[in-house]
């Protein structure tokens, strides 16, 4: 019987055992360091803007279109695509209107939110300046639901296809 390869199967010996143990401990420190650290960069940047977040809890992909003053006046903006279970950031600084306004669809085009607020929407992208008379001025009239942000300069708010 040959008994070269029996050491594999002894335990450790002390120094090795220190060496392991140096090895891990430092490891550790690293790792809680590089978490420190992690977490630090995600709550100093994570404070240093407000948005504006729809979040689709919907299991389906929605476009969105969103409606708010600026400069005193009624604007809107779209179309973002929201994936199933995904958030975007709509409004990315700090929100200085109470009231904004959402209008979501499906792929196909059909109303998954709606309001009792009417603004313009177009078909592709758009930015539309004043909320009046959209059909005679080339797009859509859509009906937007109302969003109360409490005045709060961040605000999500949480599509979940079961009405606003």
């Amino acid at each position: 019987m040959d008994l070269r390869g029996l050491h594999l199967f002894c335990p450790p010996s002390a120094r090795i055992k220190r060496s392991w143990s140096g090895r891990l401990l430092a490891n550790r420190v690293a790792f809680s360091a590089l978490l420190g650290a992690a977490l630090l960069l995600a709550v100093s940047t994570d404070s240093a803007h407000a948005e504006f977040t729809v979040c689709n809890q919907t299991l389906d992909v929605v476009n969105l279109a969103l409606g708010q003053k600026i400069d005193d006046a009624d604007q809107t903006d779209g179309w973002w695509t929201i994936g199933a279970n995904q958030c975007v950031n709509v409004i990315r600084e700090e929100l200085t209107n109470r009231y904004v306004y959402l209008y979501a669809t499906d792929v196909f085009g059909h109303a998954i939110l709606s309001g009792s607020t009417e603004m313009c929407v177009d078909r592709h992208r758009f930015s539309i300046r004043g909320i009046d008379e959209c059909w005679q001025r080339g797009h859509i009239a859509a009906r937007f639901v109302e969003v109360d942000t409490l005045e709060q300069v961040r605000w999500t708010y949480f599509l979940t296809g079961n009405g606003p």
